[in-house]
């Protein structure tokens, strides 16, 4: 992953989350802040699943962007499943 600083992350984060959150069809995790948060988490994830998969690592802000997304589709589903678990009970 290129080394981007801090508010690179930020950067790719809000993107990252904001993107995921135009595809992802539910209403979880909207707004600035919940968007950076699920993209940098979906940063992290997608970062750990690339390099389990032997995908390859994400060169220079676009690249990083593209892994950050998918890895923040991956958590709108998961906090989507949790949010509809919890309406059920």
């Amino acid at each position: 992953m290129p080394d981007l600083g801090l508010f690179g992350w930020i950067f790719v984060g809000l993107v990252a989350g904001w993107l995921s959150g135009m595809v992802v069809p539910q209403h979880s995790a909207r707004g600035c802040l919940p968007n950076i948060l699920v993209g940098v988490l979906g940063g992290l994830l997608g970062g750990w699943l690339s390099e389990r998969l032997g995908i390859g690592d994400a060169r220079g802000l676009l690249g990083a962007i593209v892994v950050a997304f998918v890895g923040a589709v991956l958590v709108r589903f998961v906090l989507g499943t949790l949010e509809d678990g919890s309406r059920r009970q």
